[in-house]
């Protein structure tokens, strides 16, 4: 049994060789999760029945999902306008990863680098702009220093939050969606090889090995399934929580909280302090 990783996640140019508009099975594969993703809504709202059904019924779901349990809970109210992103983000992962089950296909886009870096890039490019946007350049005073630091560590604090906020974040979105789904990649593709190998080509005694090796690979696809899933809910979910950071402040509203409660009158806190 050989593996050769060059054709595991590499392969020839099918046109336009040695040029920016190079296509490989990598790019046609990215293009078919976005079609599919397109289609995915754009068949969900084309009858907007009153009881949604089909087709319909998991498109709303699915964005609906997205809207109330991340755009909305993490960013607040103001979270809604941002849940076509959102949604369009999280849907695009998922269906990349999701071809890494599909027999004949068994590829997720994502295994490649470059693909997680442009999402994250994207990610990284909103969050700022909402930022900027939201708070002017005062965005890049509250976010190198946070209200309430003593001066003596904001310089430190300055270059901390310099590299975690506008380098680390995208370089982290990008590693961890690559990372995860490389190594769900390469262990399917392992125990579907020694499957193949013990079951055609190993001696009697040996096939039963194969059996076992079948079952492991089964359940492993149902693991990376939920594994897609996650991976996706992840991505979308820190990204709309660097968008309530931008839109909200560092810690602003944290410290508004606790300057109101400050201000409240003595009786109104033993009040609250008071058992029931």
């Amino acid at each position: 049994m050989e593996l050769d990783v060059f054709h595991l996640f590499l392969w020839e140019p099918i046109a336009f060789a040695g040029t920016p508009f190079e296509l490989n099975r990598v790019v046609l594969l990215m293009y078919l999760a976005a079609a599919i993703t397109i289609g995915f809504f754009l068949l969900g709202a084309r009858k907007q029945a009153r009881v949604p059904k089909g087709i319909q019924f998991y498109a709303e779901t699915g964005y609906l999902f997205v809207r109330n349990n991340i755009a909305i809970d993490v960013i607040g109210p103001a979270g809604a306008k941002y849940a076509p992103f959102l949604a369009s983000l999280f849907f695009f992962i998922f269906f990349s990863n999701l071809l890494e089950i599909i027999p004949f296909i068994s590829f997720p886009v994502t295994s490649r680098m470059a693909l997680p870096a442009i999402l994250a890039l994207a990610s990284w490019i909103v969050f700022n702009a909402v930022g900027i946007r939201k708070q002017g350049l005062r965005y890049f005073k509250d976010t190198l220093f946070p209200p309430g630091v003593p001066g003596a560590i904001k310089p430190l604090l300055a270059l901390i939050e310099l590299f975690s906020v506008f380098l680390i974040r995208p370089l982290t979105l990008a590693l961890r969606l690559f990372a995860n789904m490389l190594a769900g990649h390469v262990l399917l593709t392992i125990f579907f090889l020694f499957t193949e190998e013990l079951l055609l080509h190993a001696p009697i005694y040996g096939k039963p090995l194969g059996l076992v090796t079948f079952l492991v690979a089964i359940l492993l696809v149902v693991f990376e399934f939920m594994v897609i899933t996650i991976q996706a809910y992840i991505f979308t979910t820190l990204t709309a929580f660097y968008i309530a950071e931008s839109l909200h402040g560092h810690g602003e509203e944290e410290h508004a909280e606790h300057e109101a409660h400050d201000k409240q009158p003595e009786a109104i806190r033993e009040t609250e302090l008071a058992p029931a």
